[in-house]
């Protein structure tokens, strides 16, 4: 056979498409590539499906008539979703505040500090409370924990409540039930702790281990290391796990609901008798004896519930798309 003579190539050779090499598509592969094209695809038209409907059986509840709506009682949309929103974000940014710190500590001792038998102990446990119903928290929070903070919520309105600036939180009637706005975020805090702390440790534990070995071989102490090399690194994922808390706080319905007995208003007080209700709450609690446009008022609320998280959701995102390069997760 001549030299210029080429011999073809066998056909289950890759094919060579102007100098790129594309790999052969093994039946596996196209099966899990189409499944996953499919979820994706599915998650999109689920999301499209329930926007349609939440925005078409909103739409008799803005109109200028309300006189018949038994819900609004004569008064326009906003003014009676004000409150609610107000509600469910001051709730839930108060559940966030509590149990960022309290998450990243317990993750930091999970990854860095406890043990290797008692930090799969503790990874476990957290894994398990992050299963345990609401239902279970809103009961315990209603029957027991708003009786055990009750004097301390007495002790604290007689002290920090008579600061001048502190008053406008701590202030007022101290309630002689406990079951206050600042019972139902922490009992909130304690339901978003377990997801937060779970995202939070696999993200410490992700950290490159030679970040952390070149921080403690120029002297650095440990805790010097965490604040050099792995909170940088996890700051996006810290993130996450702050969002994807705060998202499961601003939906929570039935522990607000057994916890708090909420009322249309907008006050900062946390520890009186009167507090604002939040969206999921109301439609709860009001959907039973709702009928007409009552039901697309609630159905409204929540088109505006449905807002705000997808909202919350695309500013975490951005957020951490901002900080992946800055952390090195890139």
């Amino acid at each position: 056979m001549s030299t210029s003579e080429k011999t073809p190539p066998p056909t289950d050779a890759p094919a060579i498409d102007a100098g790129r090499i594309v790999a052969k598509k093994r039946p596996g592969d196209l099966a899990f590539s189409g499944t996953a094209l499919a979820a994706g695809v599915l998650i999109l038209l689920t999301l499209t499906a329930v926007a349609v409907f939440l925005v078409i059986q909103s739409l008799p509840a803005f109109r200028a008539d309300t006189s018949n709506n038994h819900i609004l009682r004569g008064e326009s949309f906003w003014p009676y979703v004000g409150p609610l929103i107000f509600g469910t974000i001051w709730s839930s940014v108060l559940a966030l505040v509590l149990a960022t710190p309290i998450a990243i500590g317990i993750a930091l001792f999970i990854s860095h500090y406890a043990p290797r038998g008692l930090a799969t102990v503790l990874g476990y446990i957290i894994d398990l409370l992050a299963a345990v119903p609401s239902v279970v928290f809103g009961l315990w929070g209603a029957l027991t924990f708003s009786g055990f903070l009750q004097p301390f919520y007495v002790w604290l309105g007689s002290t920090v409540g008579q600061v001048p600036v502190l008053n406008i939180l701590f202030g007022g009637v101290v309630s002689p039930t406990g079951n206050t706005i600042l019972t139902a975020a922490l009992v909130l805090a304690v339901m978003i702790l377990p997801v937060m702390t779970a995202i939070c440790r696999e993200v410490f534990l992700q950290t490159p281990k030679l970040h952390e070995e070149a921080a403690l071989a120029l002297g650095a102490t440990r805790w010097e290391m965490i604040t050099m090399a792995v909170l940088p690194f996890a700051r996006g994922g810290m993130v996450s796990g702050m969002m994807l808390g705060l998202g499961r706080a601003l939906g929570e319905t039935m522990a607000v609901t057994m916890v708090l007995s909420g009322s249309h208003i907008v006050v900062f007080q946390l520890l009186t008798s009167a507090n604002p209700t939040t969206i999921p709450a109301n439609i709860a609690l009001s959907f039973p004896e709702s009928h007409d446009e009552g039901i697309n008022t609630l159905i409204a609320t929540g088109l505006v519930l449905f807002i705000v998280t997808f909202a919350v959701n695309a500013v975490a995102r951005w957020i951490v798309n901002r900080r992946a390069e800055f952390s090195g997760a890139n």
